[in-house]
């Protein structure tokens, strides 16, 4: 038995993210060391970040890097909150133009340091659509999306079945998610027939989902960095920003399936 039922996304209460921002910025409320530097990045980076974060720890002694992963604008509000940032890594730009065009960020500190790519996947053991219009067959019954609403992965997906004059149809079926990676995990735990994530994180559950279809998305899937204004530990905010753009940093990216961001 399912643990959710599918529902149309035009319906969906805001309460309930709502919610879950407020709850998450409670878990900042313990006071932030003196060397802690906060980098609240989005939830398909939490593989490679947690890598990365170790690598710059090892070669900035004394830095103890604070790891917070979340929808892109879940971290946003958290940020208008006054939730502790330094740094603000998003998984698409819009969230990033928002940031940027309220001041939550340094805009001149902005950067695309990665690429992704959008997929549609399946239970390893289910039968993978041949095309995004099989999501209309019965045996699809419910298909995982982040929410457009708060999820950029969410956002590139609404957008393709738009296009596609799927959006409509498929509202029955379309199950939300808080974000990308718990979009995943419907898919994984045979939750959900079919679901929309990244290639990378489609990666990290290769045991037990496959990518059906790569879905081309109209915007490019790219992933800016930048300091977060006001941020009481600038100078190494904008150290590890640095440090995301070097071949160490890079490697471990690529490992994980993202794709450097063009200039």
């Amino acid at each position: 038995m399912p643990l959710f039922a599918a529902r149309s996304l035009h319906h969906r209460p805001l309460a309930g993210l709502a919610l879950l921002a407020f709850a998450m910025l409670m878990s900042f409320a313990r006071p932030a060391c003196a060397d802690d530097l906060t980098v609240s990045a989005a939830a398909s980076l939490t593989n490679a970040f947690g890598e990365i974060a170790k690598a710059y720890e090892t070669q900035h002694a004394g830095t103890h890097v604070v790891l917070n992963f979340a929808a892109s604008d879940v971290l946003l509000k958290q940020i208008e909150q006054g939730a502790p940032a330094d740094v603000f890594a998003s998984a698409d730009e819009v969230t990033m133009d928002r940031a940027a065009g309220s001041g939550r960020v340094d805009a001149s500190t902005r950067r695309d340091f990665a690429t992704n790519s959008l997929v549609l996947v399946a239970p390893i053991s289910g039968i993978a659509p041949a095309a995004l219009g099989d999501l209309k067959q019965e045996r699809y019954k419910r298909v995982a999306i982040g929410n457009p609403d708060s999820v950029p992965a969410g956002r590139y997906a609404k957008q393709v079945l738009v296009d596609a004059g799927l959006w409509d149809t498929l509202q029955p079926k379309l199950v939300d998610a808080q974000n990308v990676r718990q979009a995943l995990d419907y898919v994984a735990r045979g939750e959900a027939e079919a679901g929309f994530v990244y290639a990378t994180d489609a990666a990290t559950q290769a045991q037990k989902v496959r990518v059906a279809l790569n879905v081309p998305t109209a915007t490019p899937v790219r992933y800016p960095v930048a300091v977060v204004a006001g941020s009481v530990q600038e100078r190494a905010a904008r150290s590890f920003v640095e440090f995301l753009f070097s071949a160490q940093s890079q490697s471990v990216l690529a490992r994980y399936g993202f794709s450097p961001a063009q200039p």
